[in-house]
């Protein structure tokens, strides 16, 4: 299974850094990350029950689904956290729309919920293959990272099911491009870049196992996180993957915040990051 490799990180209690200590932490950071050119990466927030699937919504909440514990967290603006949503099995993807609907995988369960701004659950979409990561395409149909048949699926308001892109390596996250074409992060080694002309590249076989973790900036700079190492990686349309940021502990999770910043869940520490682009 996608996250079987180390045990979940249960149980453990919510933790939030003081404003002194995260400005202090954040600083020497960054002085580490100019150093060694890289972008700098500040811990925010820890006690996540192994985070997966992250977004934000139009008012700057941050969801954050912790597949450890069966929930959704909510992180307000002012950093304090509730739980949005539990008793869900394995929750891995999590997007939201723009009438702040969300939706997340059931990878265990092979079903999407969506739930209303308000908490209201409903099952959305089944009959799913250990659905991962999730998004949206440009015409607002949600993105299923459909792992067991390496699938990426598009599901409209009828729901009806639509591949738009096939004969993956066990895919576990997606972005729609300007162009049209695809950018998807494959668990079992590897990017996939469809462009929009047709033309597939196969590329960053020196990541050990990417992601879900999966973002493209408003401006379409496109990263992913290295599930199996220690990095963020930058993908660019010609087929090159540079590291972007590293010092993460199985990096899983990644979403762009309001701000333009990369937010990063880190499995192995069980912690959210903050990434300055």
């Amino acid at each position: 299974m996608m996250l079987s490799r180390r045990s979940v990180l249960a149980g453990l209690m919510s933790t939030t850094i003081p404003p002194s200590q995260l400005a202090t932490a954040v600083s020497a950071v960054a002085q580490d990350a100019k150093a060694s050119g890289l972008a700098p990466v500040g811990r925010l927030w820890t006690g996540f029950s192994s985070p997966v699937g992250m977004a934000f919504d139009r008012a700057g909440n941050l969801f954050v689904a912790e597949w450890g514990a069966g929930r959704i967290s909510r992180i307000t603006p002012d950093g304090a956290r509730s739980t949005f949503a539990d008793g869900l099995s394995g929750p891995s993807g999590l997007a939201i729309d723009t009438e702040g609907r969300i939706y997340v995988a059931s990878y265990s369960g092979d079903v999407v919920y969506r739930f209303s701004p308000t908490g209201e659950r409903q099952t959305w979409i089944t009959g799913l293959a250990t659905p991962a990561g999730l998004g949206f395409d440009r015409a607002g149909r949600l993105l299923v990272a459909n792992r067991r048949t390496n699938e990426i699926l598009a599901f409209g308001a009828d729901k009806a099911r639509h591949v738009v892109v096939s004969g993956l390596r066990t895919p576990v996250g997606a972005v729609h491009r300007a162009d049209g074409g695809y950018v998807v992060s494959n668990i079992a080694r590897g990017i996939t870049i469809l462009s929009g002309d047709g033309r597939r590249t196969e590329t960053g076989e020196s990541l050990r196992s990417p992601g879900p973790g999966i973002a493209q900036t408003p401006g379409g700079r496109v990263f992913v996180v290295d599930y199996g190492g220690t990095t963020i990686s930058e993908v660019f349309a010609d087929g090159r993957v540079v590291t972007f940021a590293d010092g993460l502990s199985s990096p899983v999770g990644l979403t762009v915040s309001p701000s333009g910043d990369l937010y990063a869940a880190d499995w192995g520490n069980g912690a959210i990051y903050r990434v300055k682009i």
